[in-house]
């Protein structure tokens, strides 16, 4: 569970905003920057871009909040939910296509569910038979992501198009995986920042599979909501952790490099496309608790409160690994989980993370199913998850607090253009 940061979204003008929209006679607020949960970027979208599909022609739309007004777009270089704000509710999803499906079905399939994406993303109804779930909400963030499992590419005939970048990932001696809830042909990723809407988009997506696909997995996570503190900050995990310092940032130079496919990369369909690494991460919450805050900062490297290094300074202030205490010890110790993280000790290896929190319940044994829906975010796993997870493998403080259950890998294509939909290049090129 590599350390992440995802770059706040907020500017000086955005607070403003905000200020100014606090009256109600005001009506709809100009949108606010996503930025509370640790934003990696903004959220495209327009004030008052809807308003929420159940309002009949000759009704007085109630306007509403920034909240619900804010949109991301479907079309575009990369696909949406990769340098999107985190949102407050997520699911991700696995499908398996059905038995006889396969090439045309699958272009069908991805067709359907392109163009439900991009009306739901605009706060419309799905195209058939919407459910009405979120009939009274506007976009609320949502965005909607497809990927494409290692087995993808042998169902369909197209295993000549596999990336080599797709290879399976290596076995780690910390994973405990269950295979029922790993891989799959289809990987759909939904975010947003309104329960029902992200539930909404999780059952049209369902449906449209239809006869097709089948569920194979799924699992539902959340974050904290956009404006729950008094000013944006780096999110927190269920460890009670600020969590994402050191993500890349799209400001820097070679951010597209790191996470993106280039244009003119391999194989030709995956221009502007990424990978993605989805792994289930149980905390151990009971352990961990017992501990007193201090073995926890020793354990992350961080001090829980702030999370500025052990070194001194402030969130974003350098790790001094070297510095050393009164009696000659590492402030920052050698198995602390941001020191082992660091693109600096794993020969530049980085990764956007853009996980969610999960919680489902309690065990027969008393203690809760509860810890983090690891997603990250690279131009290849093999330079970007795997050797920082290789390196976390031999000695991270933190692995006897947490335990892999599930794990996947899955090529996520460039975004569609107007008129396309998502993976067309693989599957009518």
């Amino acid at each position: 569970m590599p350390e992440k940061s995802l770059p706040k979204a907020r500017t000086p003008e955005a607070t403003t905003l905000e200020s100014e929209a606090a009256s109600a006679h005001e009506g709809i607020s100009r949108r606010r920057l996503l930025g509370t949960a640790g934003a990696t970027g903004l959220v495209l979208g327009t004030a008052g871009a809807a308003v929420g599909y159940a309002a009949a022609p000759s009704e007085a739309a109630t306007p509403l909040t920034s909240l619900g007004t804010d949109r991301a777009m479907f079309h575009g270089k990369h696909q949406p939910g990769i340098t999107d704000g985190l949102q407050a509710r997520g699911h991700v999803v696995a499908f398996d296509l059905a038995a006889g499906a396969g090439r045309k079905e699958a272009a069908a399939l991805l067709r359907r569910w392109s163009e439900t994406a991009r009306r739901l993303m605009a706060g419309e109804p799905s195209t058939h038979d919407d459910t009405d779930v979120a009939r009274d909400a506007g976009p609320s963030s949502l965005t909607i992501t497809f990927g494409f499992g290692h087995s993808f590419f042998a169902r369909t005939g197209l295993a000549k198009q596999r990336p080599v970048a797709l290879d399976p990932l290596p076995e780690f001696s910390s994973d405990h995986l269950d295979k029922n809830r790993s891989n799959g042909d289809l990987w759909v990723q939904i975010g947003a920042n309104d329960a029902l809407v992200a539930f909404h988009a999780l059952r049209a997506i369902q449906r449209d599979a239809g006869r097709a696909a089948k569920v194979r997995w799924q699992m539902n996570g959340f974050n904290r909501s956009p404006g729950a503190t008094s000013h944006p900050m780096t999110a927190r995990n269920l460890m009670g952790q600020i969590d994402g310092t050191r993500n890349p940032k799209p400001s820097e130079a070679d951010f597209d490099q790191r996470i993106f496919v280039p244009e003119k990369g391999e194989p030709a369909w995956m221009a502007n496309g990424s990978y993605a690494v989805v792994r289930r991460i149980r905390m151990l919450l009971d352990d961990w608790e017992n501990l007193s805050v201090r073995a926890q900062e020793d354990v992350i490297g961080r001090r829980k409160s702030d999370g500025a290094a052990l070194s001194g300074g402030t969130e974003t202030t350098a790790m001094d690994l070297e510095k050393t205490d009164a009696k000659g010890n590492l402030v920052v110790p050698i198995n602390a989980h941001a020191r082992i993280t660091r693109p600096d000790q794993n020969g530049g290896a980085a990764m956007l993370r853009r996980p969610f929190s999960f919680h489902d319940g309690i065990d027969t044994d008393g203690v809760p199913d509860a810890g983090l829906l690891f997603i990250c975010w690279q131009a290849d796993p093999l330079r970007g998850f795997v050797p920082v997870q290789r390196k976390l493998d031999r000695g991270d403080a933190l692995s006897q607090f947490i335990r892999h259950e599930s794990s996947g890998l899955f090529a996520v294509p460039g975004g569609a253009a107007e008129g396309e939909y998502v993976g067309q290049r693989l599957l009518e090129g």
